[in-house]
């Protein structure tokens, strides 16, 4: 009998340009143990549908509360912001197109709010879990238009000089849920002309960041509290057309080291606008994303055709 039968609806959005498929796994049912494969299968381009990455939808289950229900996740902060349940509404399982798995994605969280009120998964005003803590959302269904409260920065780390490729790079570290090595170049032009794929791959590689490696991101300030923005991915493993969690870390860089203030608009390679304003918290420094996450098409994958191509 065919292990992969049938078809899946599935639903293909993208926020400034970095792209994801979601399926609502309350009707797929995908078990965790074949997620990565289906990640693999579907992101890839010509014989899958092709994205950045893929991730399931699903309620709380009591093994995603068991797993996730520690001091580290977040359910302290939501107390205080007045989420006395201090659980989420709905859970993901986010997985990189290499099916990788990964803890945090800003701008897949930002398409997972506005999807979530479309599918009756939560209100416009609703919490998501990930696997580094609750993450609070606000969805503007009108002009498709969502606001996600990343987790605290961690592991903020100032800078360090690399030679790579041939040139040194003065590098910054913050974590803003995956890791990010954050680059301050001159100008714009300078940002237009680095070679993303050679350097980037260079630096998220390096020992320095062994084993897990890094993101990525290269800026320029282009205008008061305006920064211009590319980012090299791990798990793409290439620039992605933008990285919502690589621009709240280089907006939390370029605000502690004083070239912005808490509030920062960021230019994607996508040619689209990311806001980030950066909340001082008890728990840390959070910061808060917001731009449009849109839906591209709708379909149903055939599943023996999808999965099983080599």
């Amino acid at each position: 009998m065919n292990r992969y039968a049938g078809q899946v609806p599935f639903y293909k959005m993208h926020g400034c340009g970095n792209d994801f498929v979601f399926i609502d796994n309350r009707i797929a049912r995908v078990p965790e143990e074949d997620m990565a494969h289906w990640a693999r299968a579907v992101c890839r381009p010509h014989t899958g549908v092709g994205a950045d990455g893929l991730v399931f939808l699903e309620l709380v289950s009591a093994a995603w509360k068991a797993r996730h229900g520690g001091a580290d996740s977040g359910s302290e902060s939501l107390k205080r912001a007045g989420r006395p349940d201090a659980e989420p509404d709905y859970v993901w399982h986010f997985y990189n197109a290499d099916g990788s798995r990964a803890g945090m994605c800003g701008n897949a969280s930002r398409c997972a709010a506005l999807l979530s009120l479309r599918l009756g998964l939560a209100g416009p005003e609703h919490v998501l879990g990930t696997d580094v803590g609750l993450v609070r959302a606000s969805v503007n269904q009108q002009d498709s238009t969502a606001e996600v409260e990343l987790p605290p920065v961690r592991d903020a780390r100032p800078a360090v000089s690399l030679d790579v490729e041939g040139r040194s790079f003065d590098v910054l570290h913050a974590d803003t849920g995956v890791p990010h090595a954050v680059i301050f170049l001159h100008s714009e032009a300078e940002v237009e002309a680095v070679d993303v794929q050679r350097a980037g791959a260079a630096i998220r590689f390096h020992p320095r960041f062994a084993p897990a490696g890094v993101n990525v991101n290269f800026a320029a300030l282009a205008a008061p509290s305006v920064l211009r923005l590319r980012t090299y991915e791990r798990g793409v493993e290439g620039e992605t057309l933008a990285c919502g969690t690589g621009a709240a870390a280089t907006a939390y860089c370029a605000f502690r080291q004083g070239l912005t203030g808490p509030d920062a608009r960021l230019v994607t390679s996508g040619g689209e606008i990311l806001g980030i304003r950066i909340r001082d918290a008890e728990d840390g420094d959070r910061p808060l994303l917001s731009g449009r996450a849109i839906t591209v098409f709708t379909g149903e994958l055939h599943l023996a055709a999808v999965l099983e191509a080599r």
